[in-house]
């Protein structure tokens, strides 16, 4: 049996939605993006949801709006893919880091606390694999010293925190919709989300190249738009979203079950009454990874490493910051150990315990 790490659903009703969008709306800032924008906000349960072109530019446009700059320190987590640092190093703000707890892989709140001085003017939690941060926790951290907290939720669509959903647990939060993502738009496509009036209409200027008018420009903005065909393969995405989290749970806890004292495996973090995960990716932890992957896939089991390299590691920020192994003790080990394994929205119990029958079978060798 061959079964793939992620398998993104696009059904010929996204299809026609896109198409439709084609024939009938203006390409970009067609009335679908409005109308996406619209359906995320109350999912999010915030005021504004902006339309941009990628998790990426979400994240950028989150920060410039709410002030920061070039050599202002901006903290987060170095277990992350690198888009979350790229956001902000690309305009000349600088990085810091805090360690993760093993438990859940978010930063660590003890950690963030040791890592923000005066110079830091935004956090930016993690909400990796799906699980979101310590959200309280970081917040009044943060609120110590001013700084501002964008949450980097684009793993996490409609993960829920004491009884609030991620995009509406800081002062922005910035989504993903890269196709192996819970929900998708057919191609790269970002949402920001914000209570903030002022911070969301100037998103929606910056990703128009600082528009003020139709010949006018008063900041300096860019071509982050989300394309009207993709926000309608959005919208269709939306409305299926809470149906593809309860099946991804229900996969993780079959997983649960089935995986419980195989080998060495450290499971994912188990949902609680104060947090709801979306398991964006079903990680195990093992020292024997590498061994364990090449087995799976050799089975027709897809294996993923996230995140092999941790960001602080990479050849270039080793370049530009001088960053050594080392750093982030419990990040680096848990790097060296994660592997992803299955976990879709249409995953079927029979290919799960194939999964597992493989994992079995390479402990019992």
């Amino acid at each position: 049996m061959k079964v793939p790490i992620a398998s993104p659903v696009m059904t010929e009703k996204m299809v026609e939605a896109a198409a439709n969008a084609l024939r009938n709306e203006r390409l970009t800032l067609g009335e679908s993006v409005f109308k996406f924008e619209d359906a995320f906000a109350k999912m999010c349960g915030t005021k504004h949801a902006v339309a941009v072109s990628s998790g990426t530019a979400a994240l950028q446009l989150a920060l410039q709006a709410y002030g920061v700059k070039a050599g202002d320190k901006v903290v987060t987590s170095s277990m992350s893919f690198v888009a979350t640092t790229n956001s902000y190093v690309s305009f000349g703000a600088v990085p810091g880091f805090a360690d993760v707890l093993a438990s859940d892989y978010t930063i660590d709140p003890a950690k963030l606390k040791a890592a923000v001085d005066g110079r830091t003017k935004a956090v930016i939690p993690v909400h990796l694999y799906g699980q979101p941060s310590h959200m309280d926790e970081i917040d009044e951290i943060a609120s110590e010293t001013g700084a501002v907290v964008i949450e980097d939720a684009c793993q996490a669509h409609g993960a829920i925190y004491r009884g609030k959903v991620t995009g509406n647990l800081a002062h922005a939060g910035c989504f993903s919709f890269y196709p192996t993502k819970n929900m998708h738009v057919g191609g790269d496509g970002g949402m920001i989300t914000t209570n903030d009036d002022k911070v969301a209409d100037l998103c929606k200027r910056m990703r128009h190249c600082g528009r003020k008018g139709q010949y006018e420009h008063d900041v300096i903005g860019y071509t982050y738009r989300l394309n009207t065909a993709n926000a309608a393969v959005g919208i269709e995405q939306l409305k299926m979203l809470p149906a593809w989290n309860e099946k991804r749970r229900a996969a993780a806890k079959l997983y649960d079950q089935m995986l419980k004292g195989v080998g060495d495996l450290v499971l994912p973090p188990q949902p609680t009454a104060d947090v709801t995960p979306v398991f964006h990716l079903y990680t195990l932890r093992t020292p024997r990874r590498y061994e364990l992957k090449a087995f799976l896939e050799g089975k027709g089991v897809g294996a993923g490493l996230n995140y092999e390299i941790p960001i602080h590691l990479q050849p270039i920020y080793r370049q530009m910051f001088g960053y050594k192994e080392g750093m982030l003790p419990v990040t680096e080990k848990c790097c060296k150990e994660v592997i992803a394994i299955p976990l879709f929205a249409d995953i079927t119990a029979e290919q799960v315990k194939y999964v597992v029958e493989c994992v079995q079978e390479f402990y019992s060798r």
